[in-house]
């Protein structure tokens, strides 16, 4: 660690404008991380990392791929970059998987007040996905605009969770902004990974999954049908903060319910969860709502042993703070992760249907994937909000045999499916729950690579 902490000071270039530090990054310019000002008082955090497996193609350029994490409050930064798919991971270690095998990568702490993004006032948290993706629209400006060699990559917005729902936001505000004149970017699409697109058809599969699966038996499966029921009446009369109110019912009946089962790998129990979240995102929420009930945040995950190592929070106020240099003092990363979350109550559980439908009528690539195992964004529920689409090609898309598919030279052990009709593709990742990359990183780096059209 000490080696690792030396190597990084070594390397290290501030960039000063004004009087204030805007950026860092290494001297050889393979990563740079800094904050904008997205707004008065709120300022968001990036990390852009260029690949060392680039492939200079004219036909194919090589392609970026802009990390959205869940939540709402969890740390693209620190989550999906040291536990998915970042170069190094939470013990510091090279990554066989990473990500940049394919693209560019760019994580930003998402919304402000998230990770090492914060903000100075509590009104300038996000109350709605888009205002989240007004302020992320913003950053892409600073970052793009006056950088012509960023121009050069398609860039492809890929999110876990409930990121999903800001992938869809941006992504409409990113159309809008290139035809603006605004924003000066290639847009290659969106990929919604385990995403909370459609709340109320995800809280529908629950039940009947578990009790299929003998987690619940029929006394378990008729509470949460009634909840379920609730929760759709409270989302069709807008009562949206009431219906995540019992939304964190509703997980503590298939708690009892289930004695525990692991709302991301239904498998497994929670204990067991190789990247178990009770020291954070399993807070119940305390810090969020105010209502002290909620059971899981949507994609916040941590790792943690008794002595702390490999600990991500650790990880992020020690070694990692230390490199980035530009972390205020008095910033701890993911001290306002609940703020983020109770800022946003009232959209948690509005459903992003209609965008994904704006996206694809607007001709963008729409890329859905699924882990096999994944309860809280079940592969049910996403294939539900799938069918409500109203996109033209739909009828056609439903009717085509799906592709197995298979993860370098085993042509024997089907990894998962796949089925694409125009714009719109769908892969079913088999053997994995909610964290897929982390889950199945093989099939994973194949499938980001397809999306991309990565030349490596």
């Amino acid at each position: 660690m000490k080696n690792f902490i030396a190597l990084l000071l070594c390397t290290l270039l501030i960039f000063v404008h004004g009087g204030f530090v805007m950026g860092a990054g290494t001297k050889d310019g393979s990563e740079q991380w800094g904050y904008v000002q997205v707004r008065p008082k709120a300022h968001m955090f990036w990390w852009h990392y260029k690949s060392p497996y680039r492939v200079d193609d004219p036909s194919k350029p090589w392609p970026m791929i802009l990390w959205l994490q869940g939540g709402p409050g969890a740390s693209g930064v620190g989550i999906g970059n040291f536990q998915e798919i970042g170069p190094l991971d939470n013990f510091l270690n090279p990554r066989n998987s990473t990500w940049l095998k394919k693209a560019d990568l760019l994580f930003v702490d998402n919304p402000v007040g998230t990770g090492y993004s914060f903000v100075e006032d509590d009104n300038a948290y996000v109350k709605t996905d888009e205002e989240a993706a007004t302020d992320l629209t913003t950053l892409l400006r600073k970052l793009f605009n006056k950088n012509e060699q960023l121009q050069k990559s398609p860039l492809y917005v890929v999110a876990e969770s409930y990121g999903g729902k800001y992938a869809v936001t941006l992504g409409l505000s990113i159309v809008k902004a290139m035809k603006a004149g605004h924003l000066k970017i290639k847009f290659g699409g969106v990929a919604l990974g385990d995403s909370w697109i459609s709340p109320q058809d995800y809280v529908f599969s629950w039940g009947p999954l578990l009790k299929d699966l003998s987690r619940l038996d029929n006394n378990g499966l008729a509470k949460s049908k009634r909840l379920a029921q609730q929760i759709k009446r409270q989302i069709e009369a807008g009562q949206f903060v009431n219906a995540t109110d019992t939304w964190g019912d509703l997980q503590n009946v298939i708690v009892l319910g289930s004695n525990s089962v692991d709302f991301y790998n239904f498998m497994l129990d929670s204990a067991n969860d190789p990247l178990e979240s009770t020291a954070t995102s399993l807070q119940s929420s305390k810090a969020a709502v105010s209502s002290q009930k909620y059971s899981t945040y949507l994609g916040t995950t941590q790792k943690f042993t008794p002595d702390g190592d490999g600990d991500v929070r650790t990880l992020m106020n020690g070694a990692i703070k230390d490199k980035l240099k530009i972390i205020p003092e008095n910033v701890r990363w993911g001290s306002q992760s609940g703020n983020v979350f109770a800022a946003l109550s009232g959209d948690f559980m509005k459903p992003r249907i209609n965008e994904v439908d704006e996206l694809l009528k607007n001709g963008v690539n729409v890329t859905v994937y699924n882990g096999q195992v994944d309860l809280i964004c079940a592969t049910k529920g996403t294939e539900a909000w799938v069918e409500k689409l109203k996109w033209e090609g739909l009828k056609t898309f439903l009717s085509l045999d799906r592709n197995p598919l298979y993860c370098e030279d085993d042509t024997v052990t089907t990894k998962g499916f796949v089925r694409s009709y125009k714009n719109l593709h769908f892969y079913w990742i088999l053997g994995a729950g909610h964290f897929v990359p982390v889950d199945q990183p093989c099939i994973s780096l194949q499938m980001i690579g397809d999306i991309t059209q990565s030349p490596n």
